[in-house]
């Protein structure tokens, strides 16, 4: 059997590919498996190996994003950038690995007693197509510096990335397979922990495999993420922030703003410049550098957004602020409703809601089964003392919710579990080992 990545933007076959069967990547797995084995206790060896990928990817980061852009319609300005984000979050698990997984010493009654932290083994990333690059560099980089090996299946119609990424790392601890969702799953079984990243429908099938062979998951799944504008304080920063927010990679992101609530009392001056702000973008192909908002990433993706848009104009006023487009594009879309919204829209919708007091805006942050990433707009100190009460792994103030190699990322809820990045995200794929010494 194959696949075929199709480029959303003409629309025309880019390439084929033949994919593996179980058989197949069980026999990846066993030779990942062995050089992990040898690869393990050298921690040196690792992040020389980390540095010359990072090399790699510098010298081939035009060519990768240019993929990346034909493979699933990002706008190759936004390619480069997320490739760049790659290079520094490498950077920052080289520079801190030795110490993150420096043994944490414990003062008992032993002569000496500490905890290690060593790989579990083999770590299978199921990764999305949103962020072909990204998802995998923030899940593999951790995971190779603790010192496991990894098996990536990635998204099907960025096939033609996951092996360039398998060439970029260049080492025998990174394999890419192109294989089917079943046989990903039917993996599951032979490996010893699985970091996914993509919706909680997929994330909860694997989880649920995953609990049958009692093996480590990382989930980072679905979102949809409020942006609170609690008052006029920082009403021109809100204004110019909320186009990226919401637009950022064709609407397409797990942590992007897709729920705007408003204080009532500046709704209609925020409307006003966030219809004025979406209006002013560009729209194109992806690999104009110009353009900011280019084609949903396949035809099932553009439909699935169509009919929820069409289904949000039975719950609310619907306006879509560009016309004539054709293909995969779906325009900047603003839908001012007061109904509940629980289905994550991914593609560049903004739901439109207002508020009168913080209990309101505390009961429609909450409203969803998801919880990513919040970002609060206005008087910092009021935001903050709100913060206890949204649900959401991570909440940023005065701030478009993004990750950071410095700090932890992950949802609660139904948006994840574990974690990604930071010392936190290196640590997960590591058993944490008691030694007592007498």
């Amino acid at each position: 059997m194959s696949v075929t990545t199709v480029n959303p933007y003409t629309r025309k076959k880019l390439a084929e590919y033949r994919t593996e069967t179980l058989d197949e990547v069980k026999a990846k797995i066993a030779k990942l498996r062995s050089a992990q084995q040898e690869w393990k206790l050298n921690i040196d060896r690792r992040l020389e190996t980390l540095a010359a990928a990072k090399k790699r990817m510098e010298s081939n980061l035009q060519s990768l994003a240019t993929l990346m852009s034909q493979e699933m319609g990002k706008p190759v300005a936004q390619s480069e950038a997320e490739l760049k984000k790659c290079i520094w979050t490498t950077d920052f698990i080289i520079e801190n690995a030795k110490t993150f997984l420096a043994p944490e010493q414990v003062k008992t009654e032993a002569k000496k007693s500490y905890v290690r932290f060593d790989p579990l083994g083999i770590v299978l990333l199921v990764m999305p197509w949103n962020f072909p690059a990204w998802q995998v560099i923030r899940a593999a980089v951790p995971a190779i510096a603790s010192g496991n090996g990894v098996l990536l299946k990635h998204a099907s119609i960025v096939s033609g990335t996951s092996l360039k990424l398998e060439e970029i790392f260049g080492c025998d601890l990174f394999k890419s397979t192109i294989a089917r969702g079943e046989v990903a799953t039917g993996t599951v079984k032979y490996v010893d922990g699985v970091s996914l990243t993509g919706s909680t429908e997929v994330g909860s099938k694997v989880a649920e495999e995953a609990g049958k062979h009692l093996k480590k998951v990382v989930l980072e799944l679905g979102g949809s993420d409020p942006y609170i504008v609690i008052d006029g304080t920082t009403m021109k920063e809100a204004i110019k922030n909320c186009t990226y927010a919401r637009l950022q990679n064709n609407g397409q992101s797990c942590i992007a703003s897709k729920r705007f609530l408003v204080n009532e009392t500046v709704y209609d001056e925020f409307y006003k410049g966030m219809k004025d702000e979406f209006s002013k973008v560009k729209i194109g192909d992806p690999l104009d550098k110009n353009t900011f908002l280019g084609p949903l990433s396949s035809a099932d993706q553009h439909q699935t957004v169509v009919d929820q848009v069409k289904k949000l104009r039975t719950v609310g006023t619907v306006e879509e602020l560009a016309s004539g487009l054709e293909g995969n594009f779906v325009p900047p879309t603003i839908v001012r409703t007061d109904a509940l919204v629980t289905d994550e829209v991914f593609g560049p919708v903004a739901i439109l809601k207002k508020f009168k007091t913080d209990e309101e805006l505390i009961r429609l942050a909450n409203e969803t089964p998801f919880g990513l990433g919040a970002s609060l707009w206005g008087d910092a100190e009021h935001a903050e003392k709100l913060v206890p009460f949204i649900e959401a792994g991570m909440v940023f103030i005065n701030k478009v919710v993004a990750s950071d190699p410095r700090l932890p990322f992950g949802g609660v809820k139904q948006s994840g579990i574990g974690s990604e990045l930071s010392r936190y995200g290196i640590l997960e794929f590591t058993a944490k080992r008691t030694i007592w010494v007498n």
